[in-house]
C-alpha cells in the first residue's frame, strides 16, 4: 500500500537537502551575534576604576623626579617642569567635576583648554595621565626613558582590561590638552633666555663668585625674565636687602659670617642630619686627589612634590583632588623661584664659604656643598614657605606626616607635626649646612609666605 505522506526520515532528509543554505545563513548569523555580544560584554566589563587609581599620578610624578635627577636639571628648571605637567593633569581631570574650576584666565596667558569630545569612550582619568606624560616627555632630556615608562604603564593597564577603543579615545584627548599646555609654555621666555649673556664674574668686594670644588658658573641668572604664573612682576615680593657688606671684624656682616662659621661645629650630629636631609643639591661634586665624581640628588621642588604625594595619600584624595594639590604647589614653586632668583641676581651677594675663606679661615669648608648661584635670599626657604602655605590651606594647620621623600637617596625618614614645621626646618638646614647667612633664611621664609598667599588669593580651584 502506497503511503500518501512521506515517512519521518524521508521528510527530514528532504528538509535538510532543500534548506541547507538557510542553515548556513542561520549559523553565520549566530556566530556574528555571538561576536557582537562578546564585544559588548567586553566593553561593559571595563571598570573605570582601573584608571581612577591615584597611584598612576604618584608613579608618574615620581618618574618625572627620577628623570629630573638623572638629567641634572637645576632647581628652577625642575620647578618649571613640575608646573606645566601638573597643570596639564589638573586641567584634564577637572572635567566631570563641576566643583573644580579651570585655571584658564587665572594664571597668566593660559587660555581655555579644549573640552573633551562627546564620546563615552573617553576615560578622563586616563586622558589626564596621558596629558601629564606627554608634557613631561617634551620638557625633559631623557625622552626614551619617559617613553619606556609610558609604554610599560599602558601595557599594564591593557593587561588589566583596558579596551583599545577606550585607550585610543582617551589618549587622543589627553594629547589635545598636552598640545595646548605646551603651546602656552613656549611663550614663557624660557627658550629666549637660553641665549642670554652669562653671569659676569668680577673681583668686586662682596660680589658672588663660583665656589669649590667644581667652580660651576652661575645658574640661570636671567630667571627673573621667565613669565610668572600669578606674580605682577618678579620683584613683587622682594625681601629687604642683606646686611651691608664689610670685612671689618666689628661689622654686622662679619658677625653674621662668623655665626655661620661657628654654627657648623655646634651640635654637629643633629645639624648634619638636618642639613643632609634638606640638601636637595642636584649636582654635588666629590674630589679624591685628581679624581672627580658627582652625586645626583633630588631638587628642593622635587622634595616638596614628594611631600604632596605623601599628604594626598594620607588624606585619601581622589584623582582630581590629588591633581589639584600637585598643581597648586607647583605653581607656588614656579613663582617662588622667579621671586627668589630676581632677588639673588639683584644683590649678587657673596656666599659664606667665599667670605669665610677670605676673611676668617682659609681652610674652612661648609657641611653642604655651596650651590652655584648668589646668596640672598635662600631659595629653599622661599619655595618651602610657599609650599607650606598652600598645603596648609588644603590639608589644615596640624597635618602631621612622616617625610620619606629622601629614602631613595639613602636618607632616613623625618617626621613633622605640620607643613610649617617642615618648611622651617628646611630653611634652617641651610644655616646648619654652612651655605647661607641667617638673614637669607628669615627674609626668604617671609618672601615665600607672601608668594604662597598670593597664589591662593589669585588661583581658585573650587566653585564654592
Amino acid at each position: 500500500m502506497n503511503c500518501s505522506l512521506p515517512s519521518l526520515p524521508c521528510f527530514l532528509g528532504t528538509f535538510a537537502v532543500h534548506n541547507i543554505s538557510v542553515m548556513k545563513s542561520f549559523i553565520a548569523f549566530a556566530l556574528t551575534l555571538s561576536l557582537l555580544i562578546t564585544a559588548a560584554c567586553k566593553k561593559t566589563d571595563y571598570d573605570p576604576a582601573l584608571c581612577a587609581n591615584t597611584s598612576l599620578i604618584h608613579r608618574s610624578v615620581n618618574k618625572t623626579t627620577e628623570i629630573i635627577v638623572h638629567d641634572i636639571f637645576s632647581p628652577v628648571v625642575a620647578g618649571r617642569i613640575y608646573a606645566y605637567t601638573n597643570i596639564a593633569l589638573y586641567e584634564t581631570l577637572r572635567h566631570g567635576h563641576p566643583e573644580y574650576k579651570t585655571l584658564a584666565g587665572q594664571i597668566r596667558d593660559l587660555t581655555a583648554v579644549p573640552e573633551p569630545p562627546a564620546d563615552p569612550k573617553v576615560d578622563i582619568n586616563l586622558a589626564g595621565i596621558h596629558a601629564y606624560l606627554t608634557v613631561a616627555k617634551a620638557l625633559i632630556f631623557s625622552e626614551e626613558e619617559m617613553q619606556a615608562y609610558t609604554d610599560s604603564l599602558y601595557a599594564e593597564l591593557k593587561t588589566k582590561g583596558l579596551p583599545d577603543d577606550v585607550f585610543d579615545a582617551s589618549t587622543a584627548y589627553g594629547k589635545t590638552v598636552a598640545d595646548h599646555i605646551l603651546a602656552w609654555s613656549k611663550k614663557d621666555n624660557y627658550a629666549q633666555t637660553r641665549s642670554y649673556p652669562k653671569y659676569t664674574v668680577t673681583n668686586e668686594q662682596g660680589r658672588w663668585q663660583p665656589t669649590p670644588p667644581a667652580y660651576i658658573e652661575a645658574v640661570e641668572p636671567h630667571w627673573r625674565d621667565i613669565r610668572s604664573m600669578t606674580l605682577d612682576s618678579a620683584s613683587q615680593f622682594a625681601p629687604p636687602p642683606p646686611t651691608a657688606f664689610s670685612t671689618d671684624k666689628s661689622s654686622q656682616f662679619f658677625k653674621e659670617a662668623q655665626s655661620v662659621y661657628m654654627s657648623v661645629d655646634t651640635n654637629k650630629a643633629e645639624r648634619v642630619e638636618i642639613a643632609n636631609f634638606w640638601d636637595c643639591n642636584p649636582y654635588v661634586m666629590h674630589t679624591e686627589g685628581h679624581l672627580m665624581m658627582a652625586t645626583k640628588k633630588i631638587t628642593p621642588g622635587g622634595h616638596w612634590m614628594g611631600i604632596v604625594g605623601l599628604a594626598t595619600r594620607k588624606a585619601g584624595k581622589d584623582m582630581v583632588g590629588t591633581a589639584e594639590a600637585y598643581a597648586l604647589v607647583s605653581i607656588g614653586l614656579f613663582d617662588g623661584f622667579i621671586s627668589c632668583w630676581d632677588e639673588k641676581y639683584r644683590r649678587n651677594l657673596i656666599r659664606p664659604e667665599t667670605y669665610i675663606n677670605q676673611n676668617i679661615d682659609p681652610n674652612w669648608e661648609p657641611t653642604l656643598q655651596t650651590p652655584p648661584f648668589p646668596e640672598h635670599s635662600s631659595g629653599h626657604s622661599v619655595i618651602s614657605a610657599a609650599s607650606s602655605v598652600i598645603l596648609t590651606k588644603l590639608f589644615g594647620d596640624n597635618f602631621a606626616f612622616a617625610d620619606s621623600t629622601e629614602v631613595p637617596y639613602n636618607l632616613p625618614v623625618r617626621s613633622f607635626k605640620s607643613f610649617n614645621e617642615a618648611a622651617n626646618e628646611a630653611s634652617i638646614s641651610r644655616y646648619y649646612g654652612g651655605i647661607h647667612y641667617m638673614n637669607a633664611l628669615t627674609y626668604g621664609l617671609a618672601q615665600g609666605t607672601k608668594v604662597g598667599e598670593h597664589v591662593l588669593a589669585t588661583v581658585h580651584t573650587r566653585t564654592e
